[in-house]
């Protein structure tokens, strides 16, 4: 039941992105644009919730929890296993690009670039949706299996380390986060606002990703 929702949340998060990237060609889509992210990084955030639930249950059921975890492991590597494997770690990076996202959404540039912000959520769920398509075509991590092994294969021991746990969140955040600048820069080129100003607008979007960077390198 809940690697079902998970798997449900992830196409309406596709369908919302879809829907965003559709405001690049209908400028009418603007004014729905940051609900649309909101919701798309909502339903994101539920399906890598119920990856990690299903983790921390020990769902044999679902692939990835059968070849990546175990009964007997203790929580806090159920809990990294959610993303210690491909399948889990592209959820994780559609997860971190609908945060960084929402961040945009929240922001507000001056009237003479906030175009330059509406066309940046645009391109962001251009990227959502060929990241998630990626995810559910071809890494999907809900795929089942039927019938159920009664117990699973065990995380990498190679990752059974704190350091090692933390490591692939904090990377993410850094190098991921980088999507949001480029959607950004692609956005000023489309409206021709690639000037100073937009330079002050998009810094904090470039620092916090750069200073994830060497964390997650740390």
């Amino acid at each position: 039941m809940i690697a079902t929702l998970g798997h449900i949340a992830l196409y309406g998060a596709f369908a919302m992105a879809l829907f965003q990237m559709l405001a690049l060609v209908m400028r009418s889509f603007h004014s729905y644009l940051e609900k649309m992210v909101w919701v798309q990084g909502l339903l994101i955030a539920l399906s890598f919730g119920c990856l990690m639930i299903n983790f921390m249950e020990s769902d044999f059921s679902v692939a990835v929890v059968a070849q990546h975890s175990h009964t007997f492991k203790p929580m806090i590597y159920k809990i990294a296993a959610t993303w210690g494997h491909h399948e889990g770690s592209m959820l994780l990076w559609v997860l971190v690009v609908a945060l960084y996202g929402i961040w945009l959404a929240r922001s507000r540039f001056d009237d003479s670039h906030e175009k330059v912000r509406k066309t940046a959520l645009a391109v962001q769920g251009a990227l959502q949706a060929g990241f998630i398509a990626f995810v559910l075509f071809t890494s999907n991590p809900f795929w089942r299996l039927l019938p159920a092994p009664n117990q699973g294969q065990g995380f990498n021991p190679l990752l059974q380390d704190i350091g090692l746990a933390i490591h692939p969140p904090l990377l993410y955040a850094g190098y991921v986060g980088f999507a949001i600048v480029f959607a950004l820069g692609v956005a000023a080129l489309i409206e021709r606002r690639l000037d100073s100003k937009f330079g002050l607008f998009i810094k904090p979007f470039v620092m916090v990703p750069w200073v994830f960077l060497p964390l997650g390198i740390g």
